[in-house]
């Protein structure tokens, strides 16, 4: 691959920092220590450093020549609510915290950006280096755009980019217009009427009501979008009762749907 040099300098230096992150997950808006370390790793790179946006967002500010046309570049920070299994020496030390989704890395590849641009230092304008928390369900960045992100640090554009394993190394994956779904989230809590397993007919089961809402909600994106349109509709948690021999009063389903 051809890396300048400025960042093929810097490979030991974004191992570390990633199996730092990786090590110190936080999740959304708690991004405290994680917030920290990148503000201190800017500032010793020479940047001009803001935090607080959203609570936990960082914002480093890197000036060269004199145009005024900026452009930003954009990372995120949180991670998921998720046990590490692995047993990595860089596994993470939270209990119940995990950086699953790779932010981990777009955090440590940001940081270095920010390093190498100051180092090479040749372009005219303004970059803005944003890391945002909370991108997993808690929207970070609406919140950071809401507390004035673009009116103190306006950019001609922003560029990001999500990590993809199943990519060759050394390739991006791009097109025109949308490239990844735009996410929602979902809860149903269904009430019924709790009676013993034994005696069900007392009861109005709403383990009924999931067992078929699942499947019915699987009918949304088949037929409802068009085939050549893309989404996708999960039922990822199924929460009601508490023991073997009851039935429950009310069951939760959660998920999430997406769709470009």
């Amino acid at each position: 691959m051809n890396i300048v040099p400025e960042i093929a300098a810097l490979d030991a230096d974004m191992r570390a920092w990633r199996h730092h992150l990786h090590a110190h997950p936080e999740t959304a808006f708690e991004e405290i220590t994680t917030s920290a370390f990148v503000a201190d790793k800017l500032r010793a790179f020479g940047l001009e450093v803001h935090t607080g946006l959203a609570m936990t967002g960082i914002v480093g500010v890197l000036r060269a020549g004199a145009a005024q046309d900026a452009i930003a570049l954009r990372a995120d920070l949180d991670a998921l609510h998720i046990q590490e299994q692995s047993d990595v020496a860089y596994r993470s030390c939270n209990p119940g915290r995990m950086h699953a989704c790779g932010h981990d890395g777009h955090t440590a590849m940001l940081l270095a950006a920010a390093k190498a641009l100051r180092a090479r230092n040749n372009f005219d304008g303004t970059a803005y280096f944003i890391f945002q928390p909370a991108e997993e369900n808690e929207g970070g960045g609406r919140v950071m755009v809401e507390e004035g992100l673009f009116e103190r640090f306006p950019a001609r554009a922003v560029f990001g980019m999500h990590n993809w394993p199943r990519l060759p190394a050394g390739t991006f994956a791009m097109r025109a217009g949308a490239l990844m779904g735009a996410y929602d989230i979902f809860e149903i809590v269904a009430t019924g009427k709790g009676s013993h397993a034994a005696m069900a007919y007392q009861g109005k089961d709403p383990m009924l009501f999931a067992a078929h809402a699942i499947n019915a909600l699987q009918t949304i994106v088949s037929r409802n979008l068009h085939p050549q349109d893309a989404g996708v509709v999960s039922v990822t948690q199924v929460h009601a009762g508490e023991t073997w021999n009851v039935i429950p009063e009310e069951i939760v389903l959660r998920g999430t749907a997406r769709r470009i």
